[in-house]
């Protein structure tokens, strides 16, 4: 959601940041729409100003004992007035939130331009390419060989995009999961909190998946919605809320199954792990104050880097362009880690700046320490790892020629001191 005042004002300038998100331009039409809104409200106040006026008149009419029935039939058209013109602001106002609803953030001035995936910047790469003396197999392929990860049996009980992890594997993404938890709460101060996994229309509302993403959720009957990422419930907590600025920022971190239908990803990662209906990932929430959320950004996205660091798995970071980031982010950094099996790089983390865009929509604000409310907070997300994207790199990385896997020496800790995952 956005500043309408803030438009107004800078209606080539918001048009231009919309471009870039390739939409044409909309600061007219919103003025346009403000312009409705604000002589709606207009109306709505003359009348009550002119209602008030007659009811002090009626009061001086029945102090000179004179029949006063004549300004009660006014009184009563006002009323009949008010209730019109208060019922056309309130659609004026909402066609006006549903316009703004529906528009991506403005992406920052140091986002690159482009429209897709080939436009996004390389930062940096880490960690050597492994070199192997055998055929590469991918992880579907090693999975299946060890016996511990089937997709039949997942489609028996589900469909498709489903996965069933057993024995060892099963361990390895429970201990992955730990792992990723310690490291973000010892290490970068994140608090850890387990959060519903079904939230209501207000909440996917709050961080800008409705009204415009609905067809990539999944739906309960009862009218929750499964989350399809832990974003949505550690970004809300903080909905509605007026923070003092001393208080922040504030961290948090959780574990949690995530829920996508894909419905845009017909026929695309159809084999193995990559793209699922559900699946395990830990996400990391920030709330900052305006000034310090590019730095937050910096900070959140090594805490996902070096979890990859320490599990010794190549990676690279690249900064999303402006056509190719998340409706919500004014800035994105995707990191990707190295899949032998594919021979490519491919995302295991995406953190992003999402300024004031879900704060206003969450009426998320700060103040000072006298109560002043000083404007809407920062809030950040970013996953700190996809962990079944981590567990598939892994297989892919420390797969053996006799078809066994190592374990990465950070883990042997999380998994009993196991150093090795073979087929029983």
């Amino acid at each position: 959601m956005f500043d309408i005042k803030w438009i107004r004002n800078n209606q080539k300038k918001f048009d231009a940041a919309m471009e870039r998100r390739g939409i044409g331009p909309v600061a007219a039409n919103l003025a346009n729409l403000d312009d409705i809104r604000r002589n709606a409200k207009t109306k709505a106040q003359e009348i009550q100003t002119e209602r008030n006026a007659l009811s002090k008149e009626i009061g001086a009419i029945k102090l000179r004992g004179e029949d006063p029935s004549n300004i009660l039939s006014k009184v009563e058209a006002s009323k009949e007035a008010q209730v019109m013109a208060e019922s056309e602001l309130a659609e004026a106002e909402k066609d006006l939130e549903n316009y703004m609803a529906k528009l991506p953030n403005a992406p920052l001035d140091d986002v690159p331009s482009g429209i897709g995936e080939a436009d996004n910047v390389e930062i940096r790469r880490v960690g050597e390419l492994p070199c192997f003396d055998f055929d590469v197999k991918d992880h579907v392929q090693i999975g299946e060989a060890l016996g511990m990860m089937n997709f039949e049996i997942a489609a028996k009980l589900s469909g498709a995009r489903f996965v069933l992890l057993t024995d060892q594997l099963a361990f390895l993404e429970r201990a992955l999961a730990n792992f990723m938890i310690d490291h973000n709460v010892e290490k970068y101060d994140y608090t850890e909190v387990n959060p519903p996994a079904l939230v209501n229309d207000e909440t996917l509302f709050g961080t800008g998946q409705l009204p415009k993403f609905g067809d990539d959720l999944f739906r309960t009957e009862g009218g929750y919605w499964l989350i399809p990422t832990a974003e949505v419930p550690l970004t809300n907590m903080v909905s509605g809320s007026v923070i003092n600025e001393d208080l922040l920022p504030r961290r948090y971190t959780a574990m949690t199954w995530c829920f996508r239908s894909e419905a845009g990803a017909a026929g695309k990662d159809t084999r193995g792990m990559i793209r699922q209906h559900q699946f395990t990932k830990v996400e990391m929430v920030s709330i900052t104050l305006p000034n310090e959320s590019p730095g937050e950004l910096e900070r959140m996205t090594k805490s996902a880097e070096n979890i990859l660091f320490q599990l010794g798995l190549p990676f690279r970071t690249v900064t999303l362009c402006a056509g190719d980031m998340g409706a919500s982010a004014q800035k994105t950094y995707d990191i990707e880690v190295w899949l032998p099996g594919q021979n490519q790089y491919r995302e295991i983390s995406s953190c992003s700046d999402c300024g004031e865009y879900q704060a206003r929509r969450m009426n998320a604000r700060y103040c000072t320490k006298d109560g002043n409310i000083k404007g809407h907070v920062h809030t950040l997300n970013g996953s700190g790892l996809a962990v079944g994207r981590t567990l598939v790199a892994i297989l892919e990385n420390y797969q053996q020629s006799d078809g066994s896997v190592l374990i990465p020496t950070v883990l042997r800790p999380y998994m009993g001191g196991m150093e090795t995952i073979k087929r029983r």
